[in-house]
């Protein structure tokens, strides 16, 4: 952790030598073990300086990621909020608009699921749209595609029937029980069933996946809230004071 640091340290030090010394390249051996010993020594003397050095480091590198993903998130704010295929729920006319990226099979995504749900109840005002990201196997993209094609046979509704039934299923997802579950929600599996390996069923799958590389998103759950990307799990109370900053900022 030190050796970024030492360049820094190099130029404080580098004062205290003869001016011929300043160009450390051209130090003799002597001048360098001299310099070295002088830093070891200031180092040991100092120890939390290399803390304060990380965190400075640490900061500054989360200030440069958060200013890329919110250019990230400004060149594709078209596919994130209105892309036309992706399921739109919570407040429609909210003033932030939440969008999530999911896999059915996630076990955090499942961790988050009431989560997520208890924010758009308790706040009111959250806009919420769900992207489906299937990577987690072939039963990931199995549900994904039920659940596309709910949508897409039979509406907005039916697929929010699907989607939070899937994130409480514990069983196998194969044709089998998905066709037993589409029958306890009263829709019509074979009509269901037939439409999943679709050409529009797989243009979505793709459009997200596309969109979730050119964010850099690798896992699920993963978030983004109006203008920032939130990476990863988060509990209620960090989503409520998020929605709290961006709504003051």
């Amino acid at each position: 952790m030190i050796r970024p640091f030492l360049p820094a340290l190099a130029m404080a030090f580098s004062f205290a030598l003869p001016a011929q010394a300043l160009d450390l390249s051209q130090m003799s051996d002597a001048e360098r073990d001299s310099f070295r010993a002088e830093i070891r020594a200031y180092l040991l003397e100092n120890p939390q300086v290399i803390m304060e050095a990380v965190a400075v480091l640490e900061k500054r590198q989360e200030e440069e990621q958060a200013q890329s993903d919110l250019d990230l998130i400004k060149v594709n704010a078209d596919s994130l909020f209105y892309d036309g295929h992706s399921w739109v729920g919570g407040n429609p006319e909210g003033d932030i608009t939440l969008v999530e990226f999911m896999d059915y099979r996630c076990g955090y995504c499942r961790r988050a699921f009431d989560e997520v749900n208890e924010l758009l109840k308790t706040d009111g005002n959250i806009r919420f749209i769900v992207k489906e990201f299937p990577i987690l196997g072939k039963e990931s993209v199995v549900a994904s595609r039920f659940a596309i094609a709910t949508q897409q046979v039979a509406g907005a509704e039916a697929y929010k029937s699907v989607h939070d039934a899937l994130m409480t299923f514990n069983g196998t997802i194969n044709d089998t029980s998905l066709g037993r579950l589409a029958d306890t929600l009263g829709l019509d599996a074979n009509k269901i069933t037939a439409h999943m390996d679709s050409d529009e069923v797989s243009a979505v799958i793709a459009a997200n996946h596309a969109l979730g590389q050119r964010l850099s998103i690798s896992g699920t759950p993963s978030f983004v809230m109006q203008d920032r990307m939130l990476r990863g799990y988060l509990p209620l109370d960090a989503m409520q004071q998020i929605a709290e900053e961006i709504r003051t900022q």
